[in-house]
């Protein structure tokens, strides 16, 4: 079919672009987990790594960095099973699309994150998240209860942060383990002691931590006493990047131990409050308008700037070397093996057409001493002559 006036024909080159260009521009394709099994695993000497992850049904082809790989250390093997963490790409030279993995990790890790959906979904159907249930959280708490580890950091940061902000607010302290199996019923009897003191405000907390160290704080029978507590809650569990069902189910979520501090020691005089209430409003509307318009621009410049990046050139290059390296080391060693084969050939040639291999046959050399001249016919047999034959010489006189 030839092209119509109204359509474009593009190389192959500007169809890849586009490809590549629409695949790069779909958020859910920037933030992806992947799992499956590790086949063609290979190592250069590069430091990146590459390697196919597979299923039952298809294969997807991965590199990991260099920077990644000497950050994360990732502990791979053929036929491991693992979820890897990145982003689609294509790979321009082959036409390949592919996933650039930031953080590889075993499958078993990815159990407890499908039970923490599973909880939350389950959670989240009867209601415990919704957000007409969250309190407001007293600008000035007659007391501030706290239930974290009596020996952890997060206890003494968020001391300091109360004794700082608010010297005279008395603190309540109902300790409890924060990690293993003794942890949830420790965690629901403090919040429930505390309820008993009447605080103004309760906050559930603890340092950061792998999501198995934070499993307590998605434990059922936490989450429905924090539900359930008298108290408003907030909960300040993990670092910013951590999340639990606490913080779902908690009046108030904060960052860190110390933020939660933070968030329960608001200073509140009514005619201080209401001025920054104005002037946060005004603020707020001028600042969104302003870092909307802001957002736009820098978005679009982004864009265009994600996609004429050295770096992503730089990164391409480095496993188009890659590649030739594996293919002209290929090249090599075929020709090695070949030109191997031809001088092979040519040594069992030369052994045919060796004399001293006839020789072994039956047949002999006759030579005559005089002038050294092979005798080849009978005229020529004068004189003294030497016989050459497989296992030595010796010596004959024909007569004439």
């Amino acid at each position: 079919m030839q092209p119509s006036l109204f359509s474009e024909t593009l190389t192959v080159s500007q169809l890849t672009y586009r490809i590549r260009k629409r695949l790069e521009e779909t958020p859910e394709l920037q933030d992806v987990w992947v799992t499956g099994e590790i086949s063609n695993l290979s190592r250069p000497a590069s430091g990146h790594i590459y390697f196919t992850l597979k299923d039952k049904k298809a294969s997807l082809r991965c590199v990991m960095w260099k920077t990644d790989a000497q950050r994360t250390r990732p502990d791979l093997q053929e036929g491991a099973a693992v979820e890897a963490h990145g982003k689609i790409v294509v790979y321009e030279p082959q036409g390949q699309y592919q996933l650039i993995a930031h953080l590889i990790q075993a499958k078993g890790e990815g159990a407890l994150f499908q039970e923490f959906l599973r909880l939350k979904s389950m959670l989240e159907a009867e209601g415990l998240f919704r957000s007409e249930r969250k309190r407001e959280i007293p600008a000035f708490p007659r007391a501030i209860g706290i239930v974290t580890s009596a020996t952890g950091a997060a206890l003494r940061d968020m001391l300091n942060t109360i004794r700082r902000r608010q010297p005279l607010t008395r603190v309540i302290l109902a300790p409890s383990p924060v990690q293993g199996i003794e942890a949830p019923p420790a965690l629901v009897n403090a919040i429930q002691a505390l309820n008993l003191q009447s605080p103004g405000v309760i906050l559930i907390a603890r340092g950061g931590g792998s999501i198995e160290d934070l499993w307590a704080f998605n434990d059922e029978r936490v989450v429905r006493a924090v539900a359930v507590s008298q108290a408003p809650v907030i909960s300040g569990v993990g670092h910013e990047t951590d999340f639990t069902l606490c913080d779902f189910a908690a009046d108030l979520r904060a960052p860190t131990p110390t933020a939660a501090a933070e968030l329960a020691t608001q200073i509140t005089l009514d005619d201080l409050r209401l001025q920054i209430t104005h002037s946060q409003a005004r603020l707020t509307d001028s600042i969104s308008g302003l870092l909307a318009d802001h957002q736009a621009s820098i978005s679009a410049l982004a864009s265009r700037l994600k996609h004429v990046s050295p770096a992503r050139r730089i990164q391409s290059e480095y496993q188009r070397i890659d590649e030739l390296s594996r293919r002209a080391a290929s090249a090599l060693t075929h020709h090695f093996q070949l030109q191997s084969a031809r001088v092979d050939g040519i040594s069992k040639r030369l052994g045919a057409l060796n004399p001293a291999g006839v020789l072994t046959r039956g047949y002999a050399i006759v030579t005559r001493n005089s002038d050294g001249s092979l005798v080849g016919k009978v005229s020529q047999a004068q004189g003294e002559m030497t016989v050459r034959v497989s296992d030595g010489v010796f010596e004959v006189n024909h007569k004439t």
